[in-house]
């Protein structure tokens, strides 16, 4: 008798269910797959056993959207493509990524939604380049898209409008979110009023957000 093929494993850092830390469906309650990081603790899934563990939790209680994040979610193009073929859930899909490997997206279209890019922090000029790749292949798959952008204290209004132009000539469609730091005066400040009336005016569909912070908001 020939041994039974256990199918794709991934390592994923648990299923838990929380509401979106940020981007355009921040405050939504989703169940959450979250591949680990080299310092998480981990649990290898089986895809079989991460669509149980899905259409399990949605029986329980009700989300609205799955959001697949994590270390570098990409790399496991067939794990969750074997994963979400079987149809687990009947909840949007949400894909947030750093950008990495945009050659991967057209395989994950039959059952992603959203592509949300997120970059942030000091590297974000660094990372522009392939989440900007990443855009151009969600558009040309036909999914919704969206870039999010969590600048560090040190980003300037030039780097960011810049990358807004930039996202505008990849895909008019594209919803930009902005997110300013976590210790930022908000209130205070009217650099963010002026920053999105200037970054409006280079393309239809900016938004600035306050993020949810952990525990309450999750990626």
């Amino acid at each position: 008798m020939p041994p039974t093929v256990a199918g794709p494993t991934a390592a994923l850092a648990g299923v838990p269910a929380g509401l979106q830390a940020q981007g355009v469906w921040a405050g939504r309650r989703q169940l959450f797959v979250r591949f680990a990081a080299e310092a998480e603790t981990a649990t290898m899934y089986t895809a079989d056993a991460l669509a149980n563990e899905l259409r399990r939790s949605a029986g329980r209680s009700a989300y609205h959207s799955v959001s697949i994040s994590g270390r570098d979610p990409l790399s496991n193009v067939e794990y969750l493509c074997a994963t979400f073929d079987k149809s687990p859930v009947e909840l949007p899909v949400m894909l947030d990524t750093d950008g990495q490997r945009p050659e991967a997206i057209p395989e994950l279209k039959k059952f992603v939604r959203l592509t949300q890019v997120t970059l942030e922090g000091g590297a974000i000029d660094a990372m522009v380049e392939r989440g900007l790749r990443t855009l151009h292949a969600s558009a040309a798959a036909g999914m919704q898209h969206a870039l999010v952008l969590s600048p560090h204290e040190q980003t300037s209004d030039s780097q960011l409008l810049r990358i807004v132009e930039q996202t505008h000539g990849v895909s008019g469609a594209t919803m930009i979110v902005i997110h300013p730091p976590p210790a930022v005066p908000v209130d205070r400040d009217r650099r963010w009023m002026t920053l999105l009336e200037r970054a409006a005016a280079l393309h239809a569909d900016v938004r600035f957000a306050l993020r949810l912070p952990p525990p309450t908001g999750m990626r």
